[in-house]
């Protein structure tokens, strides 16, 4: 059997998919999660009501979907950077221009805090979806919020990630003294969190040079950092 026409409607089926979850996106934009319907979401899609229910069981299913894609996007982007730091910490063993793992509110482009910032300016062009995240990571806070089991264990994946991150900046003495691991990724988390609300707020706001000063709060700059080993 011709293994391409095997492949054809698996092909079709996830491209129609990928419609639905893009029109599901732009209704719960526009309208919240809750006054977003499933008609609205198949009028956008081009395609009937019962066509969006033959691919996704209830609203319910189609709104984890949306968060999950916005997840995967975040997650290609950060393993992009993730390899252009570990060209530019190459490069910087090697003589080269790169200046390795900074950390700092210096030039190096690619740095965790440029990563971060990259992800907040990238948040910016879509202030509506930043909305409904903001709006949906509150609701989900009850526990019979169709998202809650997404954001708690999301929220408890980021937090591990970052907590391992602070750990490694410990270990090579780049953590301010007094200051633990655990208490340096719940900071982080806080701070990400509430300098987007405060921005949905107040679109004038800066809120990159804020999340600067706060690594220079928590971390020790790379020429200063301390001995590890007491020497």
């Amino acid at each position: 059997m011709d293994r391409a026409k095997v492949r054809g409607p698996y092909a079709k089926t996830a491209a129609r998919r990928a419609d639905i979850i893009r029109a599901a996106r732009d209704s719960f934009v526009e309208h919240g999660h809750a006054a977003a319907s499933l008609r609205d979401i198949a009028k956008r899609a081009g395609i009937s009501h019962a066509a969006v229910l033959h691919h996704f069981r209830n609203k319910d299913e189609l709104l984890t979907a949306v968060l999950a894609q916005r997840d995967d996007e975040e997650w290609e982007f950060a393993f992009t950077e993730a390899r252009a730091r570990a060209g530019a910490a190459a490069r910087s063993e090697d003589g080269g221009e790169g200046e390795g793992d900074g950390d700092g509110a210096g030039d190096d482009p690619a740095s965790p805090v440029r990563y971060l910032a990259k992800i907040l300016l990238g948040h910016q062009k879509t202030p509506e979806l930043m909305r409904l995240w903001a709006e949906l990571s509150a609701a989900a806070s009850r526990p019979d919020h169709p998202a809650h089991a997404y954001f708690f264990d999301r929220y408890e994946r980021v937090r591990l990630h970052a907590t391992q991150a602070m750990r490694e900046r410990a270990a090579q003495g780049r953590l301010r003294e007094g200051l633990d691991p655990d208490s340096a990724a719940a900071l982080l988390q806080a701070v990400l969190h509430g300098l987007q609300s405060q921005w949905l707020l107040n679109k004038e706001l800066d809120i990159i040079e804020p999340l600067n000063r706060f690594f220079d709060l928590i971390l020790v700059p790379a020429d200063e950092q301390r001995s590890t080993d007491g020497s």
